[in-house]
């Protein structure tokens, strides 16, 4: 069965507004030790038997395909591996295959923005017709704010009302927030029913008050990099764990609240 599209505001019963936070993870059998997370089709492509996973997003390893050879796995492909592994645990959205918009991602595609945004709406479109029984979650695309304003335009009616949409070329610059704010702020600006999702943001990025009520969820591997740069193993569960617990507690309010339970 398809997942529903979700309300505009995640909002507790206490009316206290949250970010759902999905932990990135290297090895798909760490997911057992969360109740969230985001893994990657590169990941998975390669292995054989199930894995134990409460609710998820797959991710379709937009960048690194990208930023290595310049291209996406075929959409048939990547189409498969997303029903192969659908039965896992509760797989929520499975991410499409976006064009990434940063500077030296065009330098090395030798294409413009808005060719990387035509050809990120027409794999979405081409995923949605392979995969009818998983969310399919569209990724809005561009570097400037107006860019990602311009790309919702670009989307027309594809773009459905109160989608969960990712918002893409962020995680190489969420070091500084307002980069990001201003990017946020100019997609709901132009459509507020928009449910924005925040790929691989740093804890600079997550603890921000604004930013975090902006998201209607966020993945991080951040754990994975502030492990590795203090000496210690970046591939350790007991890392993310420690890094999800920061995120989740921020507020001093518990977040880890069932995407079901959101009413």
């Amino acid at each position: 069965m398809q997942v529903q599209v979700l309300p505009a505001l995640q909002k507790l019963k206490s009316g206290v507004l949250i970010m759902m936070f999905f932990v990135g993870l290297h090895q798909p059998s760490d997911a057992k030790y969360f109740t969230r997370s985001f893994i990657s089709v590169n990941r998975l492509k390669n292995r054989k038997g199930d894995f134990k996973v409460g609710e998820w997003i797959l991710d379709s390893g937009a960048f690194s395909q990208i930023y290595n050879s310049g291209q996406h796995m075929p959409v048939e492909e990547y189409a498969e591996q997303i029903h192969r592994w659908a039965h896992c645990g509760r797989l929520l959205a499975a991410v499409s295959q976006d064009y990434m918009c940063e500077p030296f991602i065009l330098e090395w595609t030798r294409m413009t923005v808005e060719e990387h945004q035509e050809l990120t709406i027409e794999r979405y479109m081409q995923l949605k017709k392979l995969v009818l029984d998983v969310d399919i979650m569209p990724v809005l695309q561009g570097y400037t704010p107006a860019e990602c304003v311009r790309h919702i335009r670009m989307y027309g009616e594809s773009l459905r009302y109160g989608a969960w949409v990712g918002v893409g070329s962020v995680c190489k610059r969420n070091s500084n927030p307002m980069d990001v704010l201003d990017v946020l702020y100019a997609i709901k600006k132009a459509r507020e029913d928009l449910r924005l999702h925040g790929f691989g943001l740093k804890i600079t990025a997550l603890k921000n008050f604004s930013i975090r009520r902006l998201l209607f969820s966020a993945d991080s591997m951040a754990w994975s990099y502030h492990a590795r740069k203090n000496g210690r193993n970046a591939n350790d569960w007991r890392e993310a764990k420690v890094f999800e617990k920061k995120v989740l507690f921020w507020d001093n309010k518990p977040a880890q609240l069932s995407i079901y339970d959101v009413i």
